[in-house]
């Protein structure tokens, strides 16, 4: 079954919680019928990306207990990242969604770019509430996220828990 393409967003408000709110049905639609979690990742990243004009937008995955660079927008990751390290890591231990509003002061904090400085991490959960991944956003200006992110970001989120298995 062939999947209609998206051929845009229509993002609108002025603040972040009206364009959260008109792109979180967006966001969903792109995912609810997808099966590949590569094309799901991708286009989230890239809805994410460019709706807010952040440094980096992406994903990591759990793969051989640490996390694997996934579908991204910015400029180039690390490409692993250890249970515990950096916010990353971190998030996905704790399991639970981390906002740094200044990466400098977060300890252990992995500069993958030193033109990030805030930072806001999101854990992806399978069926079961595994983590299975996060999903990973920075921006240049200190203190650029807070509960407003992270609250739909984890809505987002949560639409990619058909793709993972328990």
């Amino acid at each position: 079954m062939e999947t209609p393409m998206a051929e845009s967003l229509l993002v609108s408000g002025e603040t972040k919680e009206e364009k959260y709110r008109t792109l979180l049905p967006q966001t969903e639609a792109l995912v609810v019928h997808e099966t590949d979690l590569v094309a799901a990742l991708a286009n989230l990243a890239a809805a994410l990306h460019h709706t807010f004009d952040w440094l980096w937008t992406g994903f990591y995955l759990v793969k051989n207990g640490e996390l694997v660079l996934g579908p991204f927008q910015g400029p180039i990751a690390c490409t692993r990242i250890g249970f515990g390290k950096g916010v990353c890591g971190a998030a996905w231990q704790q399991n639970r969604t981390l906002v740094v509003p200044d990466v400098d002061a977060f300890p252990g904090h992995i500069a993958c770019s030193s033109l990030s400085r805030s930072e806001v991490v999101v854990p992806l959960r399978n069926a079961a509430g595994d983590v299975v991944g996060v999903l990973d956003v920075d921006a240049t200006a200190p203190g650029q996220f807070d509960e407003t992110d992270a609250r739909y970001l984890e809505a987002i989120v949560a639409s990619l828990t058909h793709l993972f298995t328990a």
